[in-house]
């Protein structure tokens, strides 16, 4: 049997998202159902029948969570996972994350390099410590230590574009691979 208090921090302390395949427009502004019925209980005043309607609820949560239908993430999670999508060009945020907050601009990260290596046309690839790697875009010379632990910046730029600077290095234009 789950507690209710279980069900409630459940419902309070994490965002549910289904994925399901319910219609873009309903995951991105409506609670999934299982968590409306979690909230329901709520409205219940009799104490046996509160506790019987939030263990049926939990459980019914539980199992879709486990089974992949619904997907609970934590806001550590959230920023977390657009650190890791830095560089990419994505769409914002859905609604259901940044649900009553400002969605977080990440302007920069800071990481180490890996490897890097040199492709015949003179252009180079980045390896980094975070997973990501980053290609050169600009024609210019790169003069930076190559060796791993090397400390990495990678700055959003104008016009959607990312520099890379080394310790000491002029700003590279790059891509993410």
């Amino acid at each position: 049997m789950t507690s209710p208090r279980f069900g409630l921090a459940v419902a309070a302390s994490l965002m549910a998202m289904s994925t399901a395949g319910a219609a873009s427009a309903q995951a991105t502004s409506e609670r999934p159902a299982l968590l409306n019925q979690l909230v329901e209980c709520r409205s219940l005043t009799e104490s046996g029948a509160r506790l019987d309607c939030y263990d049926r609820a939990t459980e019914a949560l539980d199992a879709a969570e486990r089974q992949g239908e619904v997907v609970v993430v934590d806001r550590a999670q959230v920023s977390e996972t657009r650190r890791q999508l830095f560089g990419f060009d994505l769409p914002s945020m859905p609604s259901f994350i940044t649900r009553g907050e400002t969605e977080e601009r990440l302007d920069a990260i800071e990481t180490t390099l890996v490897r890097a290596s040199q492709a015949g046309d003179g252009k180079w690839t980045f390896r980094l410590a975070n997973g990501s790697t980053w290609s050169q875009i600009d024609s210019g010379r790169v003069r930076f230590r190559n060796r791993e632990g090397e400390a990495v910046r990678i700055r959003r730029a104008a016009l959607g574009s990312y520099q890379m600077v080394f310790d000491g290095s002029r700003a590279v234009r790059v891509r993410r691979q």
